[in-house]
């Protein structure tokens, strides 16, 4: 049996009150749409839900019973219809982000902390990874959005381009030598060469130029951190491949400097992911605009 959603609201009204008008005043309609609409409904049950006393209406034996389960619902349906106030304003909600390490340490972080000053009831959940590990997650559900290097080519994903970086060879004291150097590529490759995972798209970014020059690029170390990348330089362990936007600091106090080269290096771009044809929170829509703004 089907029964309108109204029916059940007056009922409710009706019974709280224990007064048609009271009813008809809460529900703003008229008494004797009140009246027929309790008649509609103790007819589909074939069952009498009230009777009159001298203050108004209450309840028989049946519209008790039916009234515990309808209280309950209307409790569940206004904490709803609360619940749905508060994510539209963002008192409520969470917004939930893929992405590295180094992006969101170097590139994301002053957005998260501006998005938190002016939604501070947001919980924030950041999900760390590689790239094909954060298309998994948005293509799961887990994630709102995800903050990756470009190019992802998916007919499932959107992508849109947010910023864009300058990937360059480090090195440190040790190789003081190199400063006023233009190196070639043969020249790089005799040294130590600390890369990313290669699984990561700076790695394969880099791997592919060397590759269009006829180079195979084969590193001493490989790191999981765009952090031990530059502690690795620093402390002269090698040359490092990194993002010159991360190491601003140490380029400009002189522990790090970068190494000239007579080719020049890709850009690599970011660019925000969803999941096409799917809408995104309120939340995720906030951020990307604090993000594209700017």
């Amino acid at each position: 049996m089907t029964t309108n959603y109204e029916l059940y609201k007056v009922f409710y009204w009706a019974a709280k009150t224990g007064s048609l008008t009271q009813a008809a005043k809460a529900l703003y309609i008229t008494q004797p749409s009140v009246s027929h609409a309790i008649k509609q409904l103790e007819e589909s049950f074939g069952l009498t839900l009230f009777y009159r006393n001298s203050k108004g209406v209450a309840l028989t034996q049946e519209g008790v019973s039916l009234y515990s389960y309808i209280e309950q619902s209307q409790i569940l349906i206004s904490l709803a219809e609360e619940k749905m106030a508060a994510l539209k304003s963002l008192d409520s909600g969470e917004l939930r982000i893929g992405g590295s390490d180094s992006l969101f340490k170097h590139y994301m972080l002053a957005y998260l902390e501006e998005f938190h000053v002016l939604y501070p009831n947001i919980k924030l959940h950041l999900s760390h990874g590689t790239t094909p590990e954060v298309i998994t997650f948005l293509k799961e559900g887990k994630i709102d959005l995800g903050v990756v290097r470009m190019p992802i080519v998916d007919p499932q994903l959107e992508v849109r381009e947010s910023i864009q970086l300058k990937d360059c060879f480090v090195a440190g004291e040790r190789y003081a030598q190199l400063k006023d150097k233009v190196m070639t590529l043969d020249m790089l490759l005799e040294h130590q060469l600390i890369l990313f995972s290669r699984n990561s798209r700076v790695r394969m970014a880099i791997t592919e130029l060397f590759n269009s020059y006829g180079y195979t690029l084969k590193p001493e170390i490989e790191v999981g951190s765009v952090d031990l990348l530059i502690e690795f330089a620093r402390r002269g362990l090698g040359i490092s491949y990194v993002t010159r936007e991360f190491i601003s600091k140490e380029l400009e106090e002189g522990s790090l400097f970068e190494i000239q080269l007579d080719v020049p290096l890709p850009p690599s771009h970011v660019g925000i992911m969803t999941k096409r044809n799917m809408p995104i929170s309120l939340a995720a829509n906030r951020f990307m605009d604090l993000i594209f703004k700017s």
